[in-house]
C-alpha cells in the first residue's frame, strides 16, 4: 500500500517520487508489451470500440446484445451447422424443440424496433432428414472368414517315438 503524501509536499512532486522509486526497485522492468508500440494508438477513441475491444479480449459472447430476430437467425445457422455433433435422434428433437420454444417466446413479446421478425418454427422431421444425411453410414459389420480351419495334428502323432 503506498504511504500517505506528506504535507508539505506537491503531489506532483510526491507522485514522480514514488515513480522514481519503483523504477529503482524494478516494479516496471519486464512488464508484457515493453518496448513494443501501443496498439491502435492511432485510431479514434471512441467507448463502442473499447467495449468491442475488452468483450474480445475477454471472451465474452456478445451475441445476447443483438436484437432478437438477428439472434434467432444466428442460433438456426449454428444449429444447423452443428448437426453433426449430435448423437441420437433424441438429441435432435431436444435442441429443435428449445429453439422452437425461444421462436415461441419471441413472438409472444412485443417488437420494440430492430428487425421484424422473420424467423420461423423449424420442422424437427426436416431437420432429422437433414442429420441423418449428414451422419456416415454406418461400417458393416465384419465378413467371418468361412474359410475351414487347418486341423493340427495332435502332439503324440508329431512325436517321432523310437527310432530303428
Amino acid at each position: 500500500m503506498t504511504r500517505r503524501k506528506p504535507v508539505d509536499m506537491s503531489f506532483e512532486d510526491w507522485t514522480e517520487r514514488q515513480i522514481r522509486e519503483a523504477q529503482e526497485r524494478g516494479a516496471f522492468s519486464n512488464l508484457a508489451g515493453a518496448g513494443k508500440p501501443i496498439p491502435d494508438l492511432d485510431k479514434p477513441w471512441s467507448a463502442e470500440r473499447w467495449a468491442a475491444d475488452l468483450a474480445r479480449r475477454e471472451g465474452v459472447d456478445l451475441s445476447l446484445a443483438l436484437p432478437v430476430p438477428l439472434r434467432l437467425r444466428r442460433d438456426r445457422e449454428r444449429l444447423l451447422a452443428g448437426l453433426g455433433t449430435l448423437t441420437s435422434e433424441a438429441q435432435v428433437r431436444e435442441v429443435v424443440a428449445e429453439f422452437n420454444d425461444s421462436v415461441r417466446e419471441a413472438f409472444r413479446r412485443p417488437t420494440t424496433g430492430g428487425p421484424p421478425m422473420t424467423v420461423g418454427l423449424m420442422d424437427v422431421e426436416v431437420v432429422l432428414d437433414r442429420w441423418r444425411a449428414a451422419r456416415p453410414a454406418p461400417e458393416p459389420p465384419p465378413v467371418p472368414d468361412l474359410a475351414p480351419p487347418t486341423a493340427a495334428r495332435p502332439w503324440w502323432r508329431r512325436w517321432p517315438g523310437p527310432r530303428s
